[in-house]
């Protein structure tokens, strides 16, 4: 059943928001609303419409949602196309996953040490020795890398907020320039293995790797060994192209004007390329369901490899992230997903293990960089992960 609001944003409306910090993203937990008999676990179709009723708003400018149970499916749209027109949102709409790309990096490493290409123990040192100082005396294995407890400093990006990077969003900024910053700055004073710090450049320096032992770029290899087999046909890496092609819904930031206003600036368009294989995919909600589902049922990644996927490092306090994905228990149930945004876009995908419940959204959030609470995809969260 799909769902959509063609309300179109009234001029007079004053967006209340202010450009937020930079913040990763994190698949949060809603909070638990009242349970349901097990006969009647099928989608919350009445609270997913309301999540998505009156769109656009200060908020988010649209929304594409899709839930699986065990009593059924869900699928709703909501929102505008553009401010401009007020078109309705297309249902089928491309958008920046962001950091959801993560997933696709970590099942192609994981798919490539299955054919024993890759040693998940071995240090990462050894494969790219061009690329380390000599300040990294500790090993760094390839699955400190994946699950984010490296202890490599961050790269540099265009710029600290979102006004310079603005600025500088047609520039390109190279993997290979993003690595060999976080290079420059040395080791964290951890002991890789110890601590878990959600970083980009364990990815980045993951797509690397993919390139230097197959011999092939990341985004082929990504499409040869996860995309294709997930049958994920309208998912592409854009490189330096800063378009979003094909049927897309446009993203906004609410930005501060001069005159001390707030009001919505046009984000679609951006040169992604130092997010890479840490962040720059673009896909459709179907095609992530279907990552989601293939991946989950050992389609993509072999055992024992897929175990990394579900295996948070033992012994570092506080860790919830495994090869790729998040951990999260929302109302007596473990959830496994990844979220991911950028400017204009915040996306999530997550799932039980065994897929009696799933969920992917993608919303045009108006303050998707934000570290604070956020209306609309809570309010989803919340109705689907019940």
């Amino acid at each position: 059943m799909r769902a959509r609001s063609h309300a179109v944003l009234a001029a007079s409306v004053v967006l209340a928001l202010a450009a937020g910090p930079l913040a990763a993203p994190a698949f949060a937990a809603p909070p638990a609303p009242a349970s349901r008999s097990a006969d009647q676990r099928g989608p919350a179709e009445e609270a997913l419409r309301a999540a998505i009723a009156g769109l656009p708003n200060q908020y988010a400018t649209a929304a594409l949602v899709r839930v699986g149970t065990p009593g059924g499916d869900w699928h709703g749209s909501a929102g505008v196309r553009d401010l401009a027109s007020g078109r309705p949102a297309h249902p089928d709409a491309r958008f920046r996953a962001g950091s959801i790309t993560k997933v696709v990096t970590a099942a192609t490493v994981l798919r490539l040490a299955a054919q024993d290409e890759i040693d998940l123990d071995a240090p990462v040192q050894g494969y790219l020795p061009d690329l380390f100082t000599p300040d990294f005396e500790q090993p760094i294995s390839v699955r400190h890398l994946l699950n984010h407890t490296s202890g490599i400093k961050p790269g540099d990006g265009l710029g600290d907020n979102f006004a310079e990077l603005y600025a500088h969003r047609y520039e390109t900024l190279t993997p290979q320039q993003v690595a060999a910053s976080a290079m420059a700055k040395g080791p964290e004073d951890f002991v890789p293995g110890t601590r878990q710090q959600y970083l980009n450049i364990n990815y980045t320096i993951l797509g690397l790797l993919i390139e230097k032992v197959t011999g092939r770029s990341y985004a082929s290899e990504a499409r040869r060994l996860v995309l294709r087999p997930a049958g994920m046909h309208h998912t592409y890496f854009p490189g330096t192209d800063p378009r979003v092609r094909g049927s897309h819904n446009r993203g906004y930031q609410v930005v501060e004007r001069p005159d001390g206003t707030t009001g919505p600036v046009d984000v679609t368009e951006w040169n992604q390329a130092d997010r890479w294989a840490a962040g720059d995919m673009i896909s459709t909600a179907a095609d992530l369901e279907r990552l989601l589902t293939k991946l989950f049922r050992g389609k993509i990644v072999p055992q024992p490899e897929l175990e990394e996927m579900f295996t948070t490092p033992a012994g570092v306090p506080g860790a919830d992230r495994s090869a790729g994905l998040e951990r999260r228990e929302i109302g007596g149930q473990v959830f496994w997903g990844k979220s991911g945004s950028r400017y204009g876009y915040s996306a999530v995908v997550a799932g039980t293990r065994d897929l009696s419940r799933t969920l992917v959204y993608s919303v045009n959030s108006t303050d998707a960089k934000s570290a604070g609470p956020k209306p609309v995809g809570d309010a989803i969260a919340a109705a689907a992960l019940r």
